[in-house]
């Protein structure tokens, strides 16, 4: 059994021991990967180097059941079965805990998070509602990146990359101990690239830039005393890129973060004990109506106990508290907030050496409030609408049972809530010229979360002679109260003598969604090994009366692709590697860039490839080439996917 610890985790020796990647981030304590009671696929650091892929959501779209919609050279948006859009609202992404999806539309824009790839140990991908277990709003899925500890893993690595259309990239990640109880690790990097080509009447030249960024972040860590460490993270990003709207055109936004995170562990008599605090500041700007500004701050704290009785039972609870503010634009005047207190608790039973049950719960209180003017007129045009409370409860049960050593099955519940961001909750507030009329766009202070109930039963299969495994997930999900966008064309106020008209956001209807993934991997040789993949999702959409899906951008049933895959294979010979992947999508629809109605989008297959040599100083050669099989790929109904090529030059010491 592995040890009931909190503080750092020496992954690499574990996993060397154990023959497989091992987790903490399902219930705290070391597990190994096909133990934990969530459905996770780690993707590892070799992986990540092989892949060639320069991207985060480049990595994850070899990931089954990962959906990944590339709009554009900059912007990508990733969900996991299926439901993905715009500004996709429903994942759950963290680095080494800390949430670095952006509060004020829910989103990840993926090129703010602060990390480079050559200091990623192991991206962890959790599939279906997971909030009882990793916390707020891990509703589809959890993506979790883990990097190197300097504690452990003395990291020197500095790359430069250019290629065709313009790409140009260079990090540099250094690990260094200041005496016997400090280690630390400093990481900063920038890119920038070509806007994959214009065509058709929109977007037009002015409302495109070439996507670049530059990000730094400093790792610490501390042993305080021989059972008590500290741990402190702090990082940067500034980019830019083109963000396509909801609706349909596209804009330039350019983003800053700063985020500061402590974290102190201790092993007492009572358990390890951790307590954090972090904070993540965002400032946005969006070039539409006329250029809006967001400021958003995030402040959390939490504390939690992870304890063993006897040798059989693990125990974690803890308790979170979030402060969240927003200042309303375009007029800057106001403010949108919430404070959210939280309690959660797990429970792992090791029951014999071949039975495990998990069940975790997590209630959240979400406090709102608003404060300053409104727009003239306005629907909404009163601050005690936001004072009241939403409370609600997530959780996860597992029983996984091992009959032998090469089989594993694993049944699954669990129950995620989606929040409402600042944004839905009245973080813009837009007059719009209608004829003599004025119409707003405001937030919805009555709207409701969003729950998604998940239950799965997975089988995996070790084939130990053939070096070969098999892995298989069936999954039945209800979403209730999905929330919508604004739709334009349908009035949610209508005037009278004292208000203006006006659109929001509203809980439009419920959805259903089943499907199947089946995962295999193995090995021709020693030197050779293969993969493969292969999802199948139906969604099943049911809106509400009077609503619109197409209007109001919750459209799944059209724009889920009902099937996706990867094949790929990987190659090693002395100083030699390769790693090819064929993605492959099935037909759907999207929305189109000028009408913002549902567009076919063709099935497809895209072809990524790389091929490295390592010399005996240390310097990796690397050639690698995106969406290899032409020129052009239409991949959703905004711009087309351009092939690239890449050459790369690092040097580890």
């Amino acid at each position: 059994a592995l040890p009931a610890a909190a503080q750092s985790v020496d992954y690499g020796s574990l996993q060397e021991l154990f023959n497989e990647p091992v987790t903490t981030s399902a219930t705290g304590s070391p597990q190994r990967s096909t133990e934990a009671p969530a459905d996770m696929q780690i993707i590892s650091a070799d992986e990540i180097r092989r892949s060639g892929e320069t991207s985060l959501p480049g990595i994850l779209q070899r990931v089954a059941g990962v959906d990944v919609l590339n709009h554009s050279a900059g912007q990508s948006d990733v969900n996991v079965r299926g439901y993905d859009q715009v500004s996709s609202p429903r994942l759950l992404v963290l680095v080494n805990g800390r949430q670095v999806y952006l509060d004020h539309y829910g989103v990840t824009i993926w090129s703010t998070i602060p990390v480079q790839l050559d200091e990623i140990r192991q991206i962890e991908v959790v599939k279906g509602p997971n909030s009882a277990l990793f916390g707020f709003n891990a509703v589809s899925g959890v993506v979790n990146i883990i990097t190197y500890n300097p504690k452990f893993d003395a990291v020197d690595r500095v790359t430069l990359r250019g290629g065709t259309h313009g790409n140009a990239s260079g990090s540099l990640v250094t690990t260094f101990k200041l005496g016997q109880a400090l280690s630390a690790r400093l990481s900063v990097g920038g890119s920038r690239q070509d806007e994959w080509a214009l065509h058709g009447a929109l977007p037009t030249k002015d409302q495109v830039e070439d996507p670049r960024s530059a990000t730094a972040n400093l790792d610490v860590v501390a042993q305080l005393a021989p059972k008590t460490e500290l741990r402190m993270e702090g990082s940067w990003s500034n980019m830019q890129e083109d963000s396509r709207a909801a609706g349909a055109s596209y804009s330039v936004v350019k983003m800053i973060t700063n985020s500061e995170k402590a974290t102190i562990t201790s092993d007492t008599q009572f358990g390890s004990i951790q307590g954090q605090v972090y904070q993540n500041q965002l400032n946005a700007k969006y070039n539409i109506a006329g250029g809006i500004f967001w400021k958003n701050t995030i402040t959390v704290a939490s504390l939690q106990d992870l304890f063993k009785v006897g040798t059989a039972h693990t125990f974690r609870v803890g308790g979170e508290y979030r402060h969240n503010t927003l200042n309303i634009a375009p007029a800057n005047q106001a403010d949108i907030s919430y404070d959210v207190a939280a309690l959660s608790g797990m429970w792992n039973w090791q029951v014999n050496d071949k039975l495990t049950t998990t069940a975790a719960m997590r209630v959240d209180k979400m406090s709102l409030n608003r404060s300053g003017p409104f727009l003239p007129r306005s629907p909404n045009g009163n601050n005690a609408l936001w004072d009241h409370d939403i409370t609600k409860t997530s959780a996860n049960a597992t029983i996984a049972w091992r009959p032998t050593d090469a089989d594993t099955f694993r049944l699954s519940y669990g129950r995620g809530v989606q929040a409402p961001s600042l944004i839905e909750l009245g973080g813009l507030e837009l007059p719009i010229a209608a004829g003599p009329l004025t119409l707003d766009i405001v937030g919805n202070p009555k709207l409701r979360p969003s729950i998604l109930t998940n239950y799965e039963l997975a089988y995996d299969h070790d084939f130990a002679p053939i070096k070969a495994k098999l892995g298989v997930r069936l999954f039945d999900q209800q979403w209730k109260d999905i929330k919508s966008g604004i739709s334009t064309s349908t009035l949610d106020f209508f005037p009278n003598a004292t208000t203006n008209g006006g659109f929001t956001q509203i809980n439009a209807g419920n959805s259903k969604a089943k499907g199947v993934e089946v995962v295999a991997s193995g090995r021709f040789t020693p030197e050779l090994g293969w993969r493969a993949d292969y999802t199948w999702t139906d969604v099943k959409d049911q809106p509400f009366p009077g609503v619109n899906t197409f209007a109001r951008s919750i459209a799944f049933q059209q724009t889920t692709p009902k099937t996706r895959g990867n094949v790929g294979i990987d190659w090693e010979h002395g100083a030699w590697e390769a790693d090819a992947n064929l993605h492959l999508v099935g037909d759907f629809q999207f929305y189109d860039v000028i009408s913002s109605t549902l567009k076919p989008v063709n099935s497809f297959a895209a072809l990524s490839a790389r091929l490295g040599y390592k010399t005996a100083s240390n310097i990796t050669l690397a050639v690698a080439g995106q969406n290899l099989l032409s020129e052009r790929q239409n991949q959703t109904s905004g711009l087309g996917a351009e092939r690239r090529i890449l050459f790369t030059v690092s040097k580890a010491w």
